[in-house]
């Protein structure tokens, strides 16, 4: 392997979630924040919500109630 091309090796960086939900691995950066982790999604949790990413949630209705409208 080539001298000094390598990143940084972290072996307790540190993840935040924005559950408030903190951990740590190894990674190349110190500390990384996540919006979803093990005890907040929906897959692991059990629950049956939507996480809404920039109001897609909301777009996919709207286009749904027009041709829903359209058919009747």
């Amino acid at each position: 392997m080539k001298e000094k091309i390598h990143p940084q090796y972290y072996p307790e960086a540190k993840v935040i979630c924005s559950c408030g939900n903190v951990f740590t691995l190894g990674s190349t950066k110190k500390e990384i924040r996540v919006e979803l982790c093990s005890k907040c999604h929906p897959f692991y949790t059990g629950e049956q919500r939507v996480v809404d990413t920039a109001g897609r949630v909301e777009r996919f209705k709207r286009r749904y109630d027009k041709t829903a409208e359209k058919k009747n």
